[in-house]
């Protein structure tokens, strides 16, 4: 019975110790940090958007979170900068990812401004990034009747001829798929980040 009771003792005086030192000091860390002078909050069509990439899965393949120099070649691979607490003050939850099978999108919005490549992106990877494993989100568009397009005011998208649709039909982009783009597009954080202030 002594023996159990020491391991029992033992058992829990590690478990607080990792609490501290994973839960309570990186906490303690963090807990003050605002947001960045560049960084605005996300608008109401991003914030669907950004829904529509956690359904989708896409954090399962993209990190946001570029490493420093020091850690990794990411700068290098035109990524940004590292990452700082302060980039996330408006994500609830954090999408930072751990797998990098595509590239991390922390800046994609800077690196690909254009709302016409995301789309088709989306809808064929294939047509703009050759040997992409990406796979296709063509659920999130839908193939018309090109007329019927025109005159309901929908944008068609300008995919290369081996990939558009038969004579007369356009893909066009559903709410979500426009939503996911503005959220993509909003992903710039370029804007300059001071380094932390020492505490006394």
């Amino acid at each position: 019975m002594d023996n159990e009771v020491k391991l029992a003792s033992g058992a829990m005086v590690a478990l607080g110790l990792a609490t501290a030192a994973l839960v309570v000091m990186p906490y303690l860390e963090v807990r003050d940090i605002k947001p960045p002078p560049g960084l605005k909050a996300y608008t109401s069509a991003q914030q669907r958007g950004r829904a529509v990439y956690v359904a989708n899965g896409c954090v399962y393949c993209h990190s946001q979170q570029p490493r420093d120099r020091n850690f990794g070649p990411d700068f290098s691979r035109g990524w940004g900068r590292a990452s700082v607490p302060g980039d996330y003050y408006y994500d609830k939850p954090h999408l930072l990812g751990s797998m990098r099978t595509g590239p991390d999108l922390f800046n994609i919005g800077a690196r690909q401004p254009s709302q016409d490549w995301h789309l088709g992106h989306l809808y064929q990877p294939r047509a703009y990034t050759p040997g992409s494993i990406m796979p296709s989100y063509a659920y999130l568009f839908a193939v018309k009747d090109a007329k019927e397009a025109e005159s309901e005011g929908e944008q068609a998208l300008n995919l290369p001829p081996a990939y558009a649709p038969n004579v007369g039909q356009v893909v066009v982009p559903t709410p979500q798929a426009l939503d996911l783009v503005k959220y993509l597009q909003g992903m710039n954080h370029t804007y300059p980040v001071l380094p932390p202030v020492p505490k006394p």
